[in-house]
């Protein structure tokens, strides 16, 4: 999520195409309250004295439009990757939104969720407190995987023949070995309606691998009370996160595919339990 260095051209087109997505935002906020004003004088209904600071663009939407337009450190995912889950954003927000990883991008993903309720789990401690240095708002808690890139193809063997992974109950309960042990519990207790899959590291053997973070996105959706979880699995292109989320979330399930984004809408299985398959037969697609 950290990502390496654009070319200085790719980098204005970043910043351009992320200016315009807050203002988006801002745009929408202001015209609920235009909206608003114009109706009570339509109706004649008298509202209280507007406070001095009830038009201003809120602190947290301004911050972030005033850093991802001065700074050169972009997301690594492409304008057309995050259009994609801005979309659903949009439509949802105020809403849950749980993302595996913390990077420069993290105060973007907050600020589309703008009076949601945003987390991020992140693998490496020190870069928690490098990153909560410079936007100490965000919500960020560790989490330590036990699983590596080089024995992924092991691990799906064994997690496929495993009837445990198929079974639907809380991730606490879970006795598969994709199952999270490190995930905070008042973190898997939330009913979270988008989950974003950009983490942990996943490209050399020896890293965590995505393996674990994508079943969890999986079980969380299906453990919803009721309604469905979008979930974004990021670097789709790699054969972990390619294959696992085809598993685990789905083909069926799948709704759209950007670059290296693939999102996923899987529902909830939890009063359906045995009456419907881990996996659709069909594509629900729409």
């Amino acid at each position: 999520m950290r990502g390496a260095k654009s070319s200085f051209l790719l980098i204005n087109m970043k910043q351009i195409v992320l200016c315009f997505l807050f203002l988006g935002i801002i745009f929408f906020i202001l015209s609920l309250t235009f909206s608003s004003s114009s109706s009570s004088t339509n109706t004649k209904v008298k509202l209280p004295k507007c406070p001095s600071n009830c038009n201003k663009i809120p602190l947290a939407l301004s911050s972030a439009l005033l850093h991802y337009a001065t700074t050169n450190i972009t997301p690594q995912q492409t304008s057309h990757e995050i259009t994609l889950t801005a979309r659903v954003l949009h439509r949802k927000s105020p809403c849950n939104f749980l993302v595996f990883g913390l990077g420069y991008d993290s105060l973007m993903w907050a600020t589309l969720n703008y009076g949601g309720k945003t987390v991020f789990l992140e693998e490496d401690k020190n870069w928690i407190r490098q990153i909560k240095s410079e936007f100490p708002t965000l919500d960020s808690r560790h989490v330590a995987y036990d699983t590596k890139v080089r024995h992924a193809t092991q691990l799906l063997t064994s997690s496929k023949s495993d009837e445990n992974c198929y079974h639907i109950a809380h991730p606490m309960e879970s006795n598969c070995t994709l199952a999270p042990k490190s995930v905070p519990s008042d973190v898997l207790d939330v009913e979270w309606d988008v989950i974003m899959v950009d983490a942990p590291t996943g490209y050399h053997d020896d890293a965590p691998g995505r393996m674990q973070a994508i079943y969890t996105a999986g079980l969380l959706g299906r453990w919803r009370e009721e309604g469905d979880v979008d979930v974004f699995v990021h670097d789709v292109d790699r054969d972990v996160e390619d294959v696992f989320s085809k598993e685990y979330l789905c083909e069926g399930y799948m709704v759209e595919e950007v670059g290296k984004l693939r999102h996923f809408r899987v529902p909830s299985h939890r009063s359906s339990v045995g009456r419907i398959p881990f996996c659709p037969t069909t594509n629900v697609k729409n």
